[in-house]
């Protein structure tokens, strides 16, 4: 990174089906803090953000809210760059896949693959889950039918549709996953390389089930498919610098990323498919993939349901966006899974900014005003205290390389505070107080300023995690933050000789949460969706032969006619309160779509409604006679 000129980064664009949550802005303020740290080096910085507006998904949800899903992903698009403006997310630009130029792009870009031979048309049936957008193989389904990845039931579909030849990249992609070493943390490229050893299938890459997506290309002429969301999507990348546009001047000046940040549930997608879909245009490939860990609160894993979801804007609201900032990057190893709880937070910013920080600085600006009048010199620094200085410049200088640009942000926050622990302990060390007794005033006077260039050290290189309160501290510091600074400290200079300003403590110490307790009233653990529901298929039917199961006081053998081309057999718990006559002739409704079960060695295809209380079991029936077979809503 040295020799960077340009720096080009993105976060994933964030998908519209909820507003914003923790876990985006933890991307947010990653990428925010490395987009800040590159310009500050004078690297020439272009920070990328957005949203995902297509898919099933969204049409969906837009629709049980009485919307377009245009005016839907208007609504929650705007929530998140309304969010990353209060945080003061320092973006260059926030894309969103409805706009025009996004989709002029990605239909050249399918246009070019078509041309290649690399898109062909063909049939596809398996499982689809709605919520990842993405079809799962049978051999990685849970339980048969659930999606690996959120655990939520997948669709069987069957439907035409137009495939990229993701298996004629294989060998391309792997060689690149091993010789270039892509992937943050490293840790975590075995599991992708694992991925594609284990054979790239082609890739379904538009659908006709659902309108709400990019059309193809009109060259192609088959206007009932849409851009399949995940194709869509990874080239906004590109669309962003203007691809697809006559202007390629910004993908000529930043192409390739130096960086994509994603979360570790979509690596594969930007790890795999991504690259290939670059190899097939004929466009270099990123430099780095960086996947974070998950959020949990207090332990447990978030849901609406258990009403522990965070807000970030509640958490900023509360302590500040800039101690929350810190918290987020210092908490957590990245690439691990992070817990957020209310202590740790209070905890973090009471100690390390508090105590550490701030507290270091009152010292210095009381000492340099008891002793000085406010003035501080760098004169004698390197005479007295020499080996607590190299000490510290020594941490500056590998904490770059080590940490920063291999996204260990909690590493490099530890080690900025190593300098911090250096002033502290200096200052209980060589006692200024007892110093200014034995008249070494020029001996206090560089104990002083080693401890407020070790200061200056940490505020240029925080700079990036938390830009106001830096700013304060340089501004009593006298000297501001900037690349002529940033370059000064790496170099070894010292502060110029100037008078200290009093300002009030940056962090006044937190004695209890200031959150607001919300009571949510929490939804039963067994509710489902409406889409769970409408997977249960409900029929009336005529019992047409009733008997009792030998050797059991509970259960009747029935045979059920549901309109189908003969009889089910269901057994019944109702032994005890329907005789076998009473039954025959009645009808029943019937759970018609229950996998069928052995009882007592025989098959039960069904299951029938009743209603139990104190005073006995009833059958669920019809108020009046209905056809066999008809389907109760």
């Amino acid at each position: 990174m040295s020799d960077c000129k340009t720096y080009y980064l993105t976060t994933p664009i964030y998908y519209v089906n909820d507003v914003p949550h923790i876990g985006h802005a933890y991307t947010t303020i990653i990428a925010d803090t490395i987009a800040r740290y590159s310009r500050l080096k004078g690297i020439d910085t272009f920070f990328l953000t957005g949203t995902d507006e297509h898919g099933q998904k969204i049409e969906e949800a837009a629709r049980k809210r009485g919307k377009t899903p245009k005016e839907y992903a208007d609504e929650i698009s705007a929530k998140f760059k309304a969010l990353w403006d209060e945080f003061e997310i320092s973006y260059d630009k926030f894309i969103r896949t409805t706009d025009p130029e996004h989709i002029k792009g990605v239909q050249k870009a399918f246009l070019e693959m078509y041309k290649k031979g690399d898109i062909y048309k063909d049939y596809y049936e398996g499982h689809y889950c709605v919520s990842c957008e993405s079809f799962v193989a049978p051999s990685q389904l849970v339980n048969d039918e659930l999606c690996p990845d959120c655990g939520k039931p997948t669709r069987i579909i069957k439907e035409e549709s137009y495939f990229f030849k993701l298996s004629k990249y294989q060998d391309q992609i792997l060689k690149w996953l091993k010789e270039e070493k892509p992937i943050l943390p490293e840790s975590r490229a075995n599991e992708v390389i694992r991925f594609v050893e284990e054979g790239l299938k082609d890739l379904s890459i538009t659908r006709t089930s659902f309108e709400w997506g990019i059309k193809l290309p009109k060259e192609i002429n088959d206007p009932k498919h849409v851009i399949y969301v995940w194709l869509d999507a990874l080239f906004n990348y590109l669309t962003a610098l203007g691809y697809g546009s006559e202007d390629e001047s910004m993908i000529k000046k930043y192409w390739p990323a130096k960086l994509h940040i994603v979360g570790k549930d979509i690596l594969k997608f930007h790890a795999v498919y991504w690259p290939a879909f670059l190899m097939s245009i004929g466009y270099e490939l990123p430099k780095k993939i960086a996947a974070h860990g998950w959020w949990t609160r207090d332990g447990e894993k978030m849901s609406k349901s258990k009403g522990n979801v965070i807000n970030p804007k509640e958490v900023a609201d509360a302590y500040g966006i800039e101690n929350f900032r810190y918290f987020m990057l210092r908490e957590v190893p990245f690439g691990a899974d992070g817990d957020f709880s209310e202590k740790a937070l209070i905890d973090r910013i009471n100690n390390d900014l508090g105590n550490d920080l701030g507290n270091l600085l009152n010292r210095i600006i009381g000492m340099a005003y008891k002793y000085f009048d406010g003035k501080v010199s760098s004169k004698d620094i390197e005479k007295y205290y020499s080996n607590e200085l190299n000490e510290a410049r020594e941490i500056i200088k590998n904490i770059e390389e080590k940490y920063l640009w291999k996204m260990q942000t909690h590493k490099f926050l530890e080690e900025l505070w190593k300098i911090l622990s250096i002033g502290n302990k200096a200052i209980d060390t060589y006692k200024p107080w007892e110093l200014m007794k034995n008249n070494e005033e020029d001996k206090a006077m560089a104990l002083i300023g080693l401890i407020a260039n070790l200061l200056a050290m940490v505020a240029v290189y925080l700079h990036a995690v938390m830009p106001k309160t830096t700013s304060k501290i340089s501004d009593a510091l006298g000297f501001e933050i900037n690349t002529k600074s940033f370059k000064a400290i790496n170099e070894g200079k010292l502060l110029d000789d100037f008078v200290i300003k009093k300002i009030p403590p940056l962090f006044p110490k937190i004695e209890k949460p200031l959150m607001k307790k919300e009571e949510v009233k929490k939804e039963p653990e067994n509710i489902i969706t409406i889409d769970e529901f409408f997977k249960v298929e409900l029929k009336v039917g005529e019992v047409v032969e009733a008997e009792e199961v030998k050797k059991s006081k509970k259960l009747l053998r029935l045979q059920v006619d549901l309109g189908e081309e003969k009889p089910r057999q269901i057994i019944a718990g109702i032994k005890e309160y329907y005789k076998p006559e009473e039954l025959v002739g009645t009808q029943v409704c019937v759970v018609s779509n229950l996998k069928p079960a052995k009882l007592m060695g025989m098959m039960s295809e069904g299951m029938l409604l009743a209603a139990k209380d104190e005073s006995g079991l009833s059958l669920i029936r019809p108020e009046k006679k209905k056809k066999t077979g008809t389907p109760i809503k």
